[in-house]
């Protein structure tokens, strides 16, 4: 079985810092997050394991959701200027 994996949405991981928090997952999804780890995996040639990729995947769909986007960039932006003209 030959399986394109030249179109994974989510690609080398970074390094970063992280929080720990404690989800709960189905079975199914789980079984799905280790399935795409493995092909990550064999992607990038980099072993990783399901709940180092939950975070990236959060993120970029965080970063796709225009919904979002929408609600939280004009709060951003305006923060942005109030500490911009706070005096230092």
């Amino acid at each position: 079985m030959s399986i394109s994996t030249s179109k994974l949405r989510l690609g080398p991981l970074p390094k970063t810092e992280t929080v720990k928090i404690t989800i709960a997952l189905t079975t199914a999804l789980k079984a799905d997050l280790e399935r795409y780890a493995a092909l990550h995996a064999q992607t990038y040639g980099e072993s990783v394991n399901a709940a180092t990729l939950i975070p990236h995947m959060l993120e970029a769909f965080m970063a796709r959701d225009r919904g979002f986007k929408r609600a939280v960039l004009p709060r951003a932006i305006a923060a942005q200027r109030n500490e911009k003209a706070a005096p230092s």
